[in-house]
């Protein structure tokens, strides 16, 4: 007991030493930020089918105090009275500075004009947007065809059947440098994905492939699975925009960037893109 009782008394004492050393450890560090340049954030996806829609919007530091309410916080973030319009095969198509809300993304967009994207894979959109400030933002984009899913097959794990995961299959062209989004939504396309990346075909080894999920899912969920087929612009924005949001807040990780495809004399970054796909919605079942 007496030799058990020493070791305790050393321990202690040995703590007692070390933790008055950190205390020397620990100093504050002021670091000089730069000065925040704030950029105007565009975002434009033709979807065939579907109205031409734009978002255009100011960014804002990130210790800037937040706006409570919410007509304040949409004044401070929306960019009005911009002349926007959209170029398609020789007809200037003019977006209106008006809302309009997506009510089966939840999506809202202040820049609209009622008439549908056409499903054309071939001509080329033109983006033009002039600022208040007299400021210009332009882009090109094609709207590439659907890739559409072949099957989705839904397996139950043979530890516990209760559970399931899927898998999406779809064929790719070998012939062509391919692009793909991938998401997954539980229920409802509000909600938040369970899953939602980008990649491309050359970590594919044959034409012919599947996307699969975890088996987190029950008899009765409905998964709605999308495969979106995107051009090598968007890849990149959506890539970097993930990257920028996993380094967001770590005091280790670097910064990254927002990689855009928008021209102009305006600082800004964003995409304008086409947005092709196909979706299937599944419900769990034995």
């Amino acid at each position: 007991m007496r030799l058990e009782a020493n070791y305790v008394i050393l321990f202690l004492f040995v703590s007692s030493l070390f933790l008055s050393g950190c205390g020397d450890l620990e100093k504050d560090i002021l670091v000089d930020l730069p000065e925040y340049e704030n950029q105007i954030v565009l975002e434009a996806y033709l979807e065939p089918g579907k109205p031409f829609r734009l978002l255009l919007t100011n960014s804002a530091s990130y210790f800037a105090p937040f706006p409570q309410e919410e007509d304040q916080f949409l004044q401070s973030i929306l960019l009005q009275d911009a002349t926007v319009s959209i170029t398609y095969n020789n007809e200037v198509i003019e977006l209106t500075n008006q809302f309009s809300f997506d009510a089966e993304t939840g999506k809202l967009f202040n820049y609209f004009n009622q008439r549908n994207v056409p499903e054309d894979y071939e001509k080329s959109f033109d983006l033009q947007v002039t600022t208040p400030t007299g400021e210009t933002i332009m882009a090109t984009t094609k709207i590439l065809p659907v890739v559409p899913i072949d099957s989705t097959l839904i397996f139950f794990d043979e530890d516990q059947d209760t559970l399931a995961r899927a898998e999406t299959y779809l064929t790719d062209d070998g012939d062509t440098h391919n692009f793909y989004r991938r998401t997954v939504h539980l229920g409802s396309l509000e909600n938040e994905a369970e899953q939602d990346f980008v990649t491309d075909d050359v970590f594919f080894e044959t034409e012919k492939f599947f996307f699969g999920t975890a088996p987190d899912y029950t008899i009765g969920d409905t998964l709605i699975f999308t495969i979106y087929h995107i051009d090598q612009d968007y890849f990149q924005f959506w890539r970097s925009v993930q990257l920028s949001i996993l380094s967001n807040g770590n005091p280790f990780g670097q910064p990254s960037p927002i990689i855009s495809n928008l021209g102009g004399t305006a600082n800004a970054i964003g995409v304008f893109t086409g947005l092709s796909y196909d979706r299937e919605v599944t419900i769990i079942e034995k």
